[in-house]
């Protein structure tokens, strides 16, 4: 399905009944990442889906884009499908979507789960990024498939689970390269952690202890910046910790959400 908001077509999915469940990907994936905890949550909860702008089925405008404007594509989905309040899931480049949108948006929000994300980056790493966009300006997806696979998850999954790394494999190639870039020139810029004290719905971090990329200290630092916040390591597991060792992380995030919303479960 599909839903024009700030400007742009969002693809979206949303099954299952009672409270309301939003859930926002990494980088270089769609809303397909989150499978597994659509098929756990949905027998108790409405799971809404969406393709980030420049991903999946949604539309992929010229960049670049905020993290601001991203947020707003966010607010402009659930506000045209008539959400007035949700919990929300976002890992890695969602989570830094869903820290803007508490921010601008507190009323919106039941609880906010941050999986393997950062609320800021140090200087050094905008170089990083700024590789990235050059690199898939001249040559496209294709080198920053094998790397970024490596970074997603620990050696050992990727040779067990061959489906899986695969499925991840295809995604990447086939996330167009105008929205994977202009997502680039908005993640560096997450700078939230003076300002996470200001959210004061219940939060959950969670971490792959082996994540490289954004590792257990900026999990810790969001935790500590995050009133009341929980954090949850998730052994064995990587950056995609969902995909990796998703019966923890579905465990995790059942046990978390049905604590805060006992009161409306029926």
């Amino acid at each position: 399905m599909k839903l024009t908001a700030n400007g742009i077509d969002i693809h979206y999915t949303i099954e299952g009944e009672g409270p309301i469940v939003t859930m926002s990907h990494a980088l270089g994936c769609t809303l397909s990442i989150w499978d597994e905890q659509a098929r756990a949550l949905s027998g108790r909860y409405r799971v809404l889906r969406y393709d980030t702008r420049g991903h999946g089925q949604s539309n992929v405008p010229s960049g670049p884009y905020s993290l601001d404007q991203m947020a707003e594509d966010l607010h402009g989905l659930l506000t045209g499908l008539g959400i007035e309040k949700t919990h929300f899931v976002g890992i890695s480049m969602g989570g830094m979507i869903g820290q803007v949108f508490a921010l601008k948006h507190p009323q919106m929000l039941s609880s906010l789960i941050l999986c393997d994300t950062t609320s800021r980056y140090p200087p050094d790493a905008l170089p990083v990024w700024e590789e990235r966009i050059l690199t898939v300006v001249a040559r496209g997806m294709e080198p920053m498939v094998e790397p970024t696979l490596q970074r997603w998850f620990t050696a050992p999954f990727r040779k067990q689970h061959q489906d899986v790394i695969d499925r991840l494999r295809a995604l990447l190639r086939n996330t167009p390269p105008k929205g994977y870039i202009g997502c680039c020139h908005a993640i560096p810029r997450i700078n939230t952690t003076e300002r996470l004290g200001e959210v004061r719905c219940p939060s959950l971090v969670i971490v792959g202890e082996e994540d490289p990329g954004t590792p257990l200290a900026m999990a810790r630092s969001i935790h500590a910046a995050l009133p009341s916040s929980e954090l949850v390591v998730i052994r064995s597991a990587s950056h995609l910790c969902n995909l990796e060792q998703p019966e923890e992380f579905n465990r995790t995030l059942l046990a978390f959400l049905d604590r805060v919303s006992a009161p409306n479960i029926r």
